[in-house]
């Protein structure tokens, strides 16, 4: 089964991050939440994330993907810290998948990931930061390659489902929304 690191900073946005760690635990994937200061994190709407461990022991690990939630200042704090960088760098490097939504995806942005790739993220975010070698999106979800992105809150729920889709299949997709009552697609 895969594993998948979703690292969490103060201030990300709580309905991108349960979301992801929710639907991806329910299609059986083995996901660690990690904090970046190792504390309990206060989300952006005041909900209080306890995460599974902190990022220096979660490091530790291999994973098949690392997921970010987006959210202000949450995706700030992603940016400015060095570890996230050289981890999202170390698995574009080995084969191995980065996903982002929301504001996060200028993590990958910065950390170098998006050159030469389609990308979506929070309107004013990519679109904003004059990115000449990235075909910005406005699509829900954007998968290119081994980097997938997604717009935010209200996006969330099909980003998590490509994810588990990306990881596991089609028929696990399938069978983890047939059991969320979407409506069909």
């Amino acid at each position: 089964m895969a594993t998948v690191l979703v690292p969490l900073a103060q201030g990300c946005e709580e309905l991108e991050a349960v979301t992801i760690i929710d639907l991806l635990r329910r299609a059986g994937i083995t996901v660690v939440t990690a904090g970046l200061d190792g504390a309990p994190v206060k989300a952006s709407r005041g909900v209080t994330l306890v995460p599974d461990t902190d990022l220096d022991t979660a490091l530790a690990q291999d994973y098949d993907m690392v997921v970010l939630p987006g959210g202000l200042p949450g995706a700030d704090h992603l940016d400015e810290d060095p570890r996230v960088k050289e981890l999202l760098r170390k698995m574009a490097a080995s084969g191995r998948f980065t996903a982002a939504i929301c504001a996060a995806p200028k993590v990958l942005a910065n950390a170098g990931l998006l050159s030469g790739k389609a990308a979506t993220s929070f309107p004013g975010i990519l679109d904003g930061m004059c990115l000449a070698d990235v075909s910005f999106r406005e699509d829900a979800v954007v998968q290119d390659g081994k980097v997938i992105t997604s717009r935010g809150p209200g996006t969330a729920m099909d980003f998590a489902l490509t994810l588990i889709e990306t990881l596991e299949g089609p028929a696990r997709r399938e069978e983890v929304e047939s059991k969320l009552q979407r409506p069909a697609r």
